[in-house]
């Protein structure tokens, strides 16, 4: 069997698993599971993000110390606790998907907050202090006039985090997921004549997915800069 013949023959199951068959697998579940993990994500980190900037020490600092304890450890150790640690406590054995996909979320969430924190604090001064002067209260301050920005300069990095986290998932081949290095081995277990092509197409997949992305939050920053330097411009003018 040539090369060309295992691309032909192995191709759709790289890419799709055994879909329509059986359960999404290979780039597909990849993507899937990126996806939903950091959109899972989201809300999580915009949450913890606020209480790392938030006045009450009563909440700032259990968040903080959180965060800083998940970003200091493995995400590999993140998924050992999730597919053997938590079936323990609660008695509920969840299936390799839901496993990683809660360990993404946990995982993610946590550099997501020092996302919206880096993106708050690194607004000018006196925006929240010219809020809080018009009488809004702090979570409408935030709401109202400091989340509208700094999202807009966060748009680069939640690119980029959706590239790591598309690199995380490999790691669900540690507990059997069916992602697309889980299915690159299968592969080439089958086949067993041509590792290295099989491992350097796995490579090129992850390189082109994510270099472009990676030209996608390229160009969010220039185009982000630019539109701070018209607006600081037209404020100039004015």
């Amino acid at each position: 069997m040539t090369l060309i013949d295992v691309i032909r023959t192995y191709g759709l199951y790289f890419l799709v698993g055994r879909f329509p068959q059986g359960p999404l697998g290979g780039l597909a579940l990849t993507l899937v599971l990126a996806t939903f993990g950091l959109l899972l994500a989201m809300p999580l980190g915009l949450l913890l993000g606020l209480a790392r900037v938030s006045p009450w020490r009563w909440l700032r600092w259990p968040v903080t110390t959180l965060v800083f304890v998940v970003r200091g450890t493995p995400l590999l150790m993140v998924v050992f606790w999730a597919y053997f640690f938590l079936p323990s406590v609660t008695g509920i054995q969840t299936g390799q998907f839901a496993t990683m996909l809660m360990a993404l979320v946990l995982f993610d969430s946590c550099y997501l907050a020092e996302i919206v924190r880096a993106g708050i604090v690194g607004l000018p001064r006196g925006q929240m202090e010219s809020a809080r002067s018009l009488g809004l209260p702090w979570f409408a301050a935030i709401r109202l006039a400091i989340l509208p920005q700094a999202l807009r300069h966060m748009l680069p990095s939640l690119v980029n985090q959706f590239i790591s986290t598309i690199k995380e998932t490999s790691l669900g081949y540690i507990i059997g997921l069916a992602e697309v290095s889980f299915v690159a081995t299968q592969i080439n277990t089958q086949v067993f004549i041509y590792p290295t092509s099989i491992y350097l197409i796995l490579g090129l997949t992850y390189f082109v997915l994510c270099f472009s992305l990676s030209r996608f939050a390229f160009w969010l920053e220039h185009r982000s800069a630019r539109q701070t330097v018209y607006n600081a411009s037209a404020m100039a003018t004015s």
